[in-house]
């Protein structure tokens, strides 16, 4: 029963971190983000990144890839 329901949760976990991920804008920065030459972290939007969408977006990101992360021992640990 428990790992019925830890699967439904992993699966929803996964649907939901995959429509993050697709909903996020690329990263381009060309060749000065390979040299890093671009000194964007002083910049209005580099200090309050954390308060728009893009920012939640990404705190929800990497809570759900931790989630995803430890469903997955869990899972796994269980079958033992």
């Amino acid at each position: 029963m428990v790992r019925t329901v830890l699967t439904v949760i992993f699966f929803i976990v996964c649907v939901a971190l995959c429509i993050l991920i697709l909903a996020q804008k690329g990263r381009d920065s060309g060749i000065g983000g390979l040299t890093g030459s671009s000194s964007s972290s002083d910049t209005y939007w580099a200090k309050n990144k954390g308060r728009s969408r893009e920012g939640m977006m990404i705190l929800w990101t990497r809570i759900l890839a931790i989630a995803a992360v430890i469903l997955v021992a869990v899972l796994n640990i269980s079958r033992f």
